[in-house]
């Protein structure tokens, strides 16, 4: 059998993490977990798991009223470098992730994510290792502001 005769026999190469990257960005308009959803769709995927990170009117015991988050001017850098390294160690499957920075309101979506995979277990695990890493590495700072007038600042780096 020649290599290519091989090649064919073995079936298409695996995309590379790049490739499975459809979507890595941090921007200031509404996100959509359907749209990241339908992107990373496709005949093969027998899961797609999504998350959505929602803006919720409480903290620790105190009313919330609003949210800012301010990005680093790298920020969607890294999370493209975040998207990249769990394609790296998740080679099934495919990727899209976006974070707004900006004002929002309660309700809003501050993260959206998904990830699909021809199974279910390493879509979700793929999907939580992504979540937590956004979470520990992008260069984001919330600020709060409390039903009682006061504010915070937080960084989402960990």
């Amino acid at each position: 059998m020649t290599d290519a005769a091989a090649a064919d026999a073995a079936g298409p190469a695996p995309a590379s993490a790049g490739d499975r990257v459809l979507l890595a960005r941090v921007v200031d308009e509404a996100l959509s977990v359907a749209g990241c959803s339908a992107l990373v769709a496709s005949r093969a995927s027998g899961a797609v798991v999504t998350f959505e990170g929602v803006v919720r009117d409480h903290d620790d015991g105190r009313g919330v009223t609003a949210l800012h988050y301010e990005a680093h001017p790298n920020a969607t850098e890294v999370i493209r470098e975040v998207a990249l390294s769990i394609a790296t160690a998740h080679p099934e499957v495919r990727v899209a992730v976006e974070h707004r920075y900006g004002d929002l309101s309660i309700g809003d979506v501050a993260l959206a994510c998904a990830v699909s995979s021809a199974h279910r277990a390493e879509a979700f695990a793929a999907c939580a290792a992504l979540v937590d890493e956004v979470k520990a590495r992008t260069p984001i700072w919330k600020r709060q502001e409390f039903a009682d007038g006061s504010d915070e600042w937080t960084a989402s780096l960990g």
